[in-house]
């Protein structure tokens, strides 16, 4: 059987598969290939193992699409970090499907199980943030009615061949959820 549910400590190791594989896939031309090749999905399990067994704060929640016992993607919610978020803003943290399960819906899907958990939760406005240069993704996100509210940030991901700061630049997309 196929669907999205909450995440289970039993899940981890399908979901760091798919962060691992989603990653290399999609940050080819984002993120050094020596941050891409260390990537360890046991390392990644540990971590979203902790994130259903222990989340940050009651807000987050972790998702999985499912087909049987197989994890297909994963999306993460939490309240939004962003200085200048109010407290009904949630962030859509993460959004990951497995490239081989990509535009089956399944990305779809997560995204309106994640919103809906968001409005059980009393929230009225979800955040995301986009790399500027993933166009599909910001292609995706448009087109589930999200925008820019101009807000940029630069994340740092490493170090040049040179040893300077490499910078990925990403745009705050937001969507009304009232």
């Amino acid at each position: 059987m196929s669907g999205v549910r909450l995440a289970r400590a039993s899940d981890a190791d399908g979901v760091a598969d798919v962060n691992v594989r989603s990653w290399r896939q999609r940050f080819t031309q984002t993120l050094p290939a020596q941050a891409l090749d260390a990537l360890d999905a046991s390392d990644l399990a540990l971590v979203w193992a902790g994130a259903v067994i222990n989340p940050p704060t009651r807000g987050h929640r972790l998702l999985v699409a499912v087909e049987g016992d197989v994890v297909l993607g994963y999306a993460a919610i939490g309240p939004s970090q962003d200085p200048d978020a109010d407290p009904q803003t949630i962030e859509l943290l993460a959004l990951e499907v497995d490239p081989e399960h990509q535009r089956e819906g399944h990305g779809s899907r997560l995204m309106a199980a994640a919103m809906d958990h968001a409005v059980g939760a009393g929230m009225t406005t979800a955040a995301t943030w986009c790399p500027l240069d993933d166009e599909a993704r910001r292609a995706f996100l448009l087109s589930s009615g999200w925008g820019p509210d101009t807000a940029l940030r630069d994340i740092l991901v490493g170090a040049d061949a040179d040893g300077s700061d490499l910078l990925v630049r990403e745009a705050r997309l937001v969507t009304d959820l009232a």
